[in-house]
């Protein structure tokens, strides 16, 4: 159960989640077996149908930032045995740490059989438990190898680095073309405006994987009048027709 509360939902920057997984581990260790129950239910375990949209914490938008989380699932029916079931356990628990030796006559060898056989019983109940929770983290376990596959693979690279979906469709303010646009721009712009064609040759020699195709796009203009965030102008330089570009102002 510590397990599962601990790793279902992490989020954060990239470069402290390891960081921020030790530190909920070390956190949840602490945490007594009906606090882990409370943990568990609206946040791993919910119920068909509802709101899993649940705000996350509030990231740097000058980093990137990942949140996993896993949930489980259940209809309402179920969300409620279950959540009886395990709350049992935790009376379960009490009983046998806090009032056990109480309720039998230890010194007698009939109260020892009727201890003994409660003992059986218990362990009954909790090894029903154990497994369902087993069960639970085998799934979560899943879940997260099949995420973390997902994140090492291309479409993965495309769609947070570069911005493109998986149907090609490209979400101009995140995509990656842009960003090599606005640094170009940072270090070539005269009086603002950046000449396209110079900003296409400093992207290619530094940004050489940031190219208009990957975008579908059969140049830098293009790219430009396409992400619909930057002015275009043309300007005469030296007889030539030449394109330069600047951020718009929001």
């Amino acid at each position: 159960m510590k397990a599962i509360v601990a790793h279902h939902d992490i989020s954060g920057p990239a470069h402290s989640l390891e960081a921020i997984r030790a530190e909920r581990i070390e956190d949840t260790a602490t945490k007594t077996l009906g606090t882990l129950v409370g943990q568990l239910f609206g946040s791993y375990v919910v119920t068909e149908g509802g709101d899993v949209s649940e705000k996350g914490p509030d990231l740097s938008a000058d980093v990137i930032s990942f949140r996993t989380r896993v949930q489980l699932s259940l209809s309402a029916e179920d969300y409620v045995r279950t959540q009886a079931d395990l709350k049992d356990l935790v009376s379960l628990r009490n009983a046998l740490v806090h009032h056990f030796i109480d309720q039998h006559d230890l010194w007698t060898i009939k109260g020892c059989h009727t201890a003994h056989d409660a003992l059986t019983t218990a362990y009954t109940r909790i090894d029903q438990h154990f497994e369902q929770l087993r069960g639970w983290a085998e799934h979560m376990d899943q879940a997260r190898s099949l995420a973390a596959e997902f994140v090492q693979s291309d479409v993965f690279h495309d769609l947070v680095v570069n911005g493109i979906a998986p149907d090609g469709t490209v979400d101009w303010p995140a995509a990656g073309i842009v960003r090599a646009l606005r640094e170009a721009a940072g270090e070539l712009a005269v009086e603002g405006w950046t000449p396209v064609a110079a900003a296409g040759r400093w992207i290619s020699e530094r940004h050489p994987e940031q190219l208009p195709a990957k975008y579908g796009c059969s140049s830098w203009r293009q790219v430009v009048h396409e992400s619909r965030l930057f002015e275009l102008r043309y300007r005469d330089v030296d007889g030539r027709r030449a394109a330069w570009f600047r951020a718009r102002e929001t």
